[in-house]
C-alpha cells in the first residue's frame, strides 16, 4: 500500500468527462495534482469515467476517496429517456399536473401550449382521503382501490410510481400508507412519495418534483450500480460520494433513493469551488462563470456563501414554462452557450449563437469528425485566440479548411467575409453571456462592480475579460486547472443535506416558541438521519434560514436566522434582516406585517475534504514561460500581436501584461490589451482590467 493519500473526483459533462486527482505525502504534506479529460460516452457514462481514470493512471486500489458528479439525471429528463411512470394522487387532483401554473412566458401568444406532463392523464389515478393544510385528517384514507390501480399500471408497462397526496408536506401519514401498500403490491416497480423529497407547500410543484424523480429513478439507480460495479472490478475499495445539486456530496445509498437531488450536480460543484477559492484568496464576493463545451452557467456568491433555492425549473425558456423541481439546487442561470454552440442564421437574416451544440461527436468543424456547422470554438480558432497548432493541447489537429468552410457558408448568407463572421460569433456569444450574468446580479439588486469574476471551465478564460469589462468589473480570477474546476470542487465539498419545511405563522414575539420548536424538530431529524449512517452528532454543523414575506404576498425571500434560541429579541432581528433583503431584491420596503413561511436548515459533516497548498516556486521568469508571439484578433479591440504563455510553466509571483494568451492543454485565457496579470501563490491567474478593455 502506498504511503500517499490519494483522493480523486470525476465530473461527467455534456462534452467531456473531467478528472482531478490529488495525492498527499503524509510525511512532507506535499501535494501532487493530476488532471485529465476524456470524451463523455453516452449512454454508458460510466465508461467515460473509467476511461479518464485509466488515462490519468489513477491507482484505484490505493484511492481512498472518490467524488462523482454526473449529468445523467438532467440528460434523462431533457432527452425524455426515463421510464414509463404512473401517478397516484388525492381524489379530485388528478389534473393538477396538467393545469400547472398560469405563468406562461409567451404571454401574448394565443396559440401557446403548456409543456406536456411527464405522466399522461390515463396513468394518473386518485385515491379517496384528505389531509388539511394544518396536517389534520379531514377524510379517512381508502386503500381498497390500489390493487386495481397497480394491476392496470402493470398492464400498461409502468416501471415507476409517484405518490403525491394533498398537503402531505404538513402530515405524510396518508402518503406513508399508500407508499407501503404500493411496495407490497408491486415490489418490481420503483416508487417514491412527495414527502421523501419535499416538505414544502405548492401542490403542483411537489407533484411535478415527485413525478420527475420517479421518472428517472430506475435510470439513475442502474447507472450508479453500473458505476459501482466497474469501480469494484477495477479494485476500488475507498469511499464513493455523489455530488448533489446543493453543493454537497452524499452517499450512493441515499442518492439512489432520491436521485433527483443530483439534477445539477456538475454545476453546483463548480460554484462551490468558486466560493471556496474566494474564501482562500480573500475574495468573498464572487460572480462565478462556468463555460463548458455545451452550456454556460453563472451564479452569484455573497460573503462566501452559495445561495441554495428550492424553486428550480428545467426547460424554462421564453417560449415554455418548463417543469418545476422542488429540491435544493444552487441558484444559477444556465444557457446553451459553450464552446460547441452552433452559429446559425434565422429566416430574417440574423446571426445567432446556440443553444444547439455540436457536442463531442461530431463536434466543432475543427475536430475533423464530420461537423460542418460553425461553432464558438471554430470562431476562436479563426481569430487566432486558440492556436490551431496546439488545439486540445496538441491532441487534435485542427481542421482549419473545415473551419473556414463553415464560416464562409454563414458569410455567404450574410454577405460578410469569414473573419467578420467569426468576430460576430464571439461578440454574440459574449452578449448572451453578459445577459446571463446580469440575471444573477443586476436583476437581483447587486452591482457587479462590487464582485470579482471567477471564470472556469474549458471556455471560461476565453470570454472572462470581455464580460467583466462590459459589466464594469475590475478583476478576473481564472483558477489553477480551470478546465477541471468543477471536479476540483467536489474534493472541497462536505457531506451536506438541506431540509425545507413549510410552517406558516406570523412573525411576532408570540410566535417565537413555534418557530424555535420547528427548527428544533428539523435539527433533531437531521441528527437522527446522519447518525443512522454512522455520523456522530458532534460532527454535524448547522445553518438555519427562514423564508419570510409580507403578509398575504405570494412568494418569500430567505433570511439567515441568528444563532441560539428564537425568542422575542431574535424575532425583531429577523424582521430587520427581512426588510433589508427584501429591499435589496425588490427596491422597496413596506410598513406591513411579516409572515414566517417556513424554515431551511443546512446540515453538513466533514468527509475529509482537501485544502489546497501553495505551489512551489522554481525561480522561473515570465520570459521563460513565454512560447512566442502571434497575431490575435480580440474581436472587440481589433488585431494585436500577443505574447503566448505556456500555462503549465507559470508559477506564483510572475507578472506580465496584455495583450497575451495563456495556453494549457485544455483551456485558453485571453488577456486583453492594458490588462495586468499576476500569478498568485495557488497558481490562479489574476487579471486586473485596464481602461482599454472597456
Amino acid at each position: 500500500m502506498s504511503a500517499l493519500t490519494i483522493r480523486a473526483a470525476t465530473d461527467v459533462g455534456g462534452t467531456f468527462t473531467d478528472l482531478v486527482y490529488f495525492s498527499t505525502d503524509p510525511e512532507t504534506g506535499r501535494q501532487a495534482i493530476v488532471t485529465a479529460k476524456s470524451d463523455t460516452t453516452p449512454p454508458e457514462f460510466e465508461r467515460g469515467v473509467m476511461n479518464v481514470l485509466t488515462k490519468a493512471a489513477v491507482p484505484l486500489s490505493e484511492l481512498v476517496f472518490l467524488a462523482h458528479g454526473t449529468t445523467i439525471v438532467i440528460n434523462a429528463l431533457t432527452e425524455r429517456k426515463g421510464v414509463k411512470t404512473g401517478l397516484i394522487t388525492t381524489e379530485g387532483f388528478r389534473d393538477s399536473l396538467a393545469i400547472a401554473r398560469g405563468n406562461r412566458p409567451d404571454f401574448f401568444n394565443l396559440h401557446y401550449e403548456k409543456p406536456a406532463p411527464f405522466v399522461p392523464r390515463y396513468l394518473r389515478r386518485e385515491v379517496p382521503g384528505r389531509i388539511s393544510q394544518t396536517g389534520r385528517e379531514r377524510v379517512p384514507l381508502e386503500l381498497e382501490g390500489l390493487s386495481a390501480i397497480i394491476s392496470e399500471f402493470r398492464e400498461e408497462g409502468v416501471e415507476a410510481v409517484a405518490v403525491c397526496l394533498l398537503h402531505a408536506y404538513a402530515n405524510p401519514a396518508h402518503e406513508l400508507a399508500v407508499l407501503e401498500r404500493v411496495r407490497e403490491l408491486a415490489p418490481e416497480m420503483a416508487v417514491v412519495a412527495s414527502h421523501q423529497i419535499s416538505r414544502e407547500w405548492r401542490e403542483y410543484e411537489r407533484t411535478s418534483t415527485t413525478v420527475l424523480s420517479a421518472y428517472i429513478q430506475p435510470v439513475a439507480e442502474h447507472y450508479l450500480e453500473r458505476l459501482v460495479d466497474r469501480l469494484d472490478h477495477g479494485g476500488f475499495g475507498g469511499q464513493l460520494y455523489i455530488m448533489q445539486s446543493n453543493c454537497g456530496v452524499d452517499s450512493v445509498a441515499k442518492t439512489k433513493e432520491i436521485p433527483i437531488t443530483m439534477v445539477e450536480s456538475g454545476p453546483s460543484s463548480g460554484f462551490w469551488a468558486a466560493a471556496e477559492l474566494g474564501r482562500l484568496i480573500n475574495e468573498p464576493n464572487v460572480l462565478a462563470l462556468d463555460i463548458g463545451g455545451t452550456t454556460a452557467k453563472c451564479s452569484l456568491i455573497e460573503s462566501g456563501q452559495v445561495r441554495i433555492v428550492s424553486d428550480y425549473w428545467i426547460e424554462r425558456s421564453r417560449r415554455s414554462a418548463g417543469h418545476p423541481i422542488q429540491v435544493p439546487v444552487v441558484d444559477l442561470v444556465e444557457i446553451g452557450n459553450g464552446g460547441g454552440s452552433i452559429a446559425w442564421v434565422d429566416e430574417l437574416g440574423k446571426l445567432h449563437v446556440g443553444p444547439r451544440s455540436a457536442g463531442a461527436v461530431p463536434g466543432p468543424a475543427a475536430y475533423g469528425r464530420g461537423g460542418t456547422a460553425a461553432t464558438v470554438t471554430d470562431a476562436n480558432l479563426a481569430l487566432g485566440r486558440i492556436d490551431p497548432e496546439y488545439f486540445c493541447g496538441g491532441e487534435l489537429d485542427a481542421d482549419m479548411p473545415a473551419v473556414w468552410s463553415a464560416l464562409e457558408e454563414l458569410g455567404e448568407r450574410l454577405s460578410l467575409d469569414a473573419t467578420e463572421i467569426a468576430r460576430g460569433i464571439v461578440r454574440i456569444a459574449n452578449n448572451n453571456l453578459t445577459n446571463a450574468l446580469k440575471l444573477v446580479s443586476v436583476n437581483r439588486g447587486y452591482d457587479p462592480r462590487d464582485f470579482t469574476m471567477v471564470a472556469f471551465g474549458g471556455g471560461g478564460g476565453m470570454n472572462a475579460v470581455a464580460l467583466a469589462a462590459e459589466l464594469g468589473m475590475r478583476r478576473v480570477v481564472v483558477p489553477f486547472a480551470a478546465d477541471v474546476f468543477s471536479a476540483w470542487g467536489m474534493l472541497m465539498s462536505d457531506l451536506r443535506r438541506d431540509y425545507f419545511v413549510t410552517r406558516l405563522t406570523s412573525l411576532e414575539a408570540s410566535s417565537a416558541p413555534a418557530i424555535d420548536g420547528l427548527l428544533g424538530e428539523m435539527v433533531a431529524g437531521a441528527v437522527t438521519q446522519f447518525e443512522l449512517e454512522g455520523v456522530d452528532a458532534d460532527q454535524i454543523q448547522f445553518l438555519r434560514y427562514g423564508k419570510l414575506r409580507y403578509e398575504n404576498q405570494e412568494h418569500s425571500v430567505e433570511v439567515e436566522l441568528p444563532d441560539g434560541a428564537i425568542d422575542a429579541a431574535a424575532v425583531v432581528a429577523i424582521a430587520a434582516s427581512f426588510q433589508d433583503v427584501y429591499e435589496r431584491e425588490y427596491t422597496y420596503r413596506l410598513d406591513a406585517a411579516v409572515e414566517f413561511v417556513g424554515a431551511h436548515v443546512v446540515a453538513t459533516a466533514k468527509v475529509g475534504k482537501i485544502a489546497p497548498a501553495p505551489l512551489s516556486v522554481s525561480g522561473r521568469t515570465p520570459e521563460q514561460a513565454r512560447k512566442g508571439m502571434r497575431s490575435v484578433d480580440f474581436a472587440t479591440e481589433g488585431v494585436h500581436t500577443a505574447s503566448i504563455y505556456a500555462g503549465e510553466l507559470l508559477e506564483p509571483g510572475m507578472r506580465f501584461g496584455g495583450p497575451a494568451i495563456v495556453e494549457t492543454k485544455s483551456s485558453t485565457i485571453v488577456i486583453h490589451p492594458a490588462n495586468e496579470v499576476m500569478i498568485d501563490r495557488y497558481g490562479n491567474v489574476v487579471i486586473e482590467l485596464g481602461e482599454v478593455a472597456t
